[in-house]
């Protein structure tokens, strides 16, 4: 029996790209599903999707960037199965520009969801995750974590936050399990927010070499499955042809 049967998993960003690819297998594997993004309707279609196929799946409207909301996801989750076994922050924004572009709103977008996401999600589950002796956070970060690039001097700061933020979390707990996973180029909706058209065409050849979410997710799944004394601290996960 694999140790992802009828564990509570909660997904952030869950309507599309990786968190919905994370969404269908993990619930393939056994686990109950929790989704949670802003765009209900393909929120419910997966939802659909998922029980039809005789999974366990549930999602609620969540704005990441929202402490309370996120708290109510929580909520939600811990009311419907009793329990929450691991979440997964995923959602993120991607809209690169240079800094000489001055596109603070932007900035501060990618701040709210890309780091305070991160730390609302943490703050939502920690304290049952403690209470219960066990858990998992898996953060979405990026290979825009690991080194920077030109456009993406903040969009890399906030992945190098969520790094930083994953490691600290794993140091100050005997209990819960922290993961990082480090995507390379994914085929994703996340560069459609990019409203700088230099960086929008440099990012284009950028992305033509690019994994399927389906990769990602298995990664994940390889995370939650390992037994509870095994952390996998950090997965870097690149197209083999990628040179990035």
């Amino acid at each position: 029996m694999s140790n992802i049967q009828g564990k509570v998993v909660l997904i952030t960003g869950a309507s599309s790209g990786i968190g919905e690819a994370a969404a269908r297998l993990i619930a393939a594997k056994g686990a109950h599903v929790v989704l949670g993004a802003r765009r209900t309707d393909r929120l419910e279609k997966l939802v659909a999707d998922i029980n039809a196929q005789g999974g366990s799946a549930r999602c609620r409207a969540l704005d990441v960037t929202d402490h309370t909301d996120m708290q109510a996801f929580a909520d939600f989750a811990k009311a419907e199965l009793g329990k929450i076994d691991v979440i997964i922050n995923n959602a993120g924004v991607m809209p690169l520009s240079p800094l000489s572009s001055l596109k603070v709103a932007e900035w501060n977008r990618m701040l709210d969801v890309n780091v305070r996401g991160v730390l609302h999600g943490i703050a939502a589950v920690l304290p049952t995750m403690e209470a219960q002796g066990h858990g998992q956070v898996i953060n979405i970060s990026s290979i825009g974590g690991l080194t920077v690039s030109p456009t993406a001097a903040v969009y890399c700061a906030t992945k190098f936050a969520v790094r930083a933020i994953s490691d600290g979390l794993r140091q100050e707990t005997d209990k819960i399990r922290v993961t990082v996973v480090c995507p390379g180029v994914v085929e994703s909706e996340l560069a459609d927010s990019i409203s700088d058209e230099a960086a929008r065409e440099e990012m284009k050849a950028f992305r033509r070499v690019a994994l399927t979410p389906n990769a990602i997710a298995r990664a994940l799944v390889y995370a939650i499955d390992q037994p509870n004394d095994v952390d996998v601290s950090e997965i870097v996960v690149r197209p083999t042809a990628s040179p990035h």
